[in-house]
């Protein structure tokens, strides 16, 4: 007769059922220490953004967050400009960059032949580490000039009745902005995805390969749907990424003079970072350098938030999948 083995579900604690070593101890210590330490960081930052925006925020209190315009003259200052710039021009690299993302991270996993797979891959991930003042100088020489005059204006032509195709005037504008955050955020989005796919149970699509498929419909009923929490996650931290992202869309956004918001996206325009990069060196009052804070404050809360959503949804997979208890 068979013993059962309830050791499995016990939960296991650091360092029980044997003698507790130095180096065991060392290793605890070290690792707490580690994360505390991050911990920590992370909550002086945040301590540091909210005590240098208390005079704006107590000034404009969520009144910022409507208010347009940014006038250091006359002490009236307002986020709703740099609000709209950021959610464009990243809601809008986010929608340009997922489709070839996944288009990428599928050729890799399942079409590409593997003579091809690790060059291809070990470009796509070093895209992820050039500088993002690198990337905007590009985007300023080479990428700016081109969608000024051929990309923009053929645009301009066959969707010009739509706002957001309106006349061009610039290289430097919120559609280069985009151009430039979803080349940045591609790497991210498809290394992701890449991994996801590599972990589907090969059974599933050779059952599905095996029942008459082609591989298009094994790829939208097996791949797709065993990886869209992942995949969702992994678009959110591609958007976290575009959200934070300062230099390079200060470099190529230019900087929207008028008043009230621009649905142009051939306009200069300007985010919260973009804001930040240009003023931060340069304020006049104490007010100006509060609120500038207090835009800081605006970006690391969606940061936060958005990374805290990738995480819960990794999670729930991963609970869904057996992954974790």
């Amino acid at each position: 007769m068979s013993t059962l083995d309830t050791t499995s579900d016990v939960p296991r604690r650091p360092f029980s059922g044997r003698r507790v070593r130095l180096g065991d101890l060392l290793l605890q210590g070290v690792a707490g220490l580690a994360a505390l330490g991050a911990t920590v960081l992370v909550g002086l930052i945040a301590y540091k953004i909210v005590e240098g925006s208390r005079l704006s925020i107590s000034t404009f209190g969520l009144g910022f967050l409507q208010r347009v315009g940014w006038d250091p003259v006359h002490n009236l200052f307002g986020a709703e400009t740099f609000l709209f710039g950021t959610a464009v021009t990243s809601i809008g690299a986010l929608i340009l960059a997922t489709p070839l993302a996944l288009g990428i991270a599928l050729f890799l996993t399942e079409l590409a032949p593997n003579w091809v797979r690790g060059p291809v891959t070990a470009l796509v991930e070093t895209l992820a580490a050039i500088p993002s003042v690198v990337i905007g100088l590009w985007g300023i020489l080479v990428l700016g000039p081109v969608l000024l005059n051929d990309v923009m204006p053929a645009l301009h032509s066959a969707l010009g009745f739509i706002p957001l195709f309106g006349p061009t005037s610039t290289g430097a504008s919120v559609f280069t902005a985009i151009i430039v955050l979803t080349i940045m955020i591609l790497p991210i989005v498809s290394s992701i995805s890449r991994e996801l796919f590599l972990g589907v149970p090969s059974e599933l699509k050779e059952a599905a390969l095996g029942l008459g498929t082609t591989r298009w419909e094994m790829v939208r009923g097996v791949i797709l749907p065993y990886t869209r929490g992942g995949v969702a996650a992994a678009m959110i931290l591609g958007l976290g990424r575009a959200l934070g992202e300062a230099v390079a869309v200060a470099q190529v956004i230019g900087s929207f003079s008028g008043n009230g918001i621009s649905w142009n996206l051939f306009n200069p325009g300007n985010s919260i970072g973009s804001e930040l990069v240009n003023e931060f060196l340069n304020y006049s009052t104490t007010l100006e350098l509060s609120s500038l804070f207090y835009l800081a404050l605006i970006l690391l809360v969606f940061s936060l938030a958005v990374n805290l959503l990738a995480q819960v949804i990794v999670r729930r997979v991963a609970r869904r999948q057996g992954f974790v208890s």
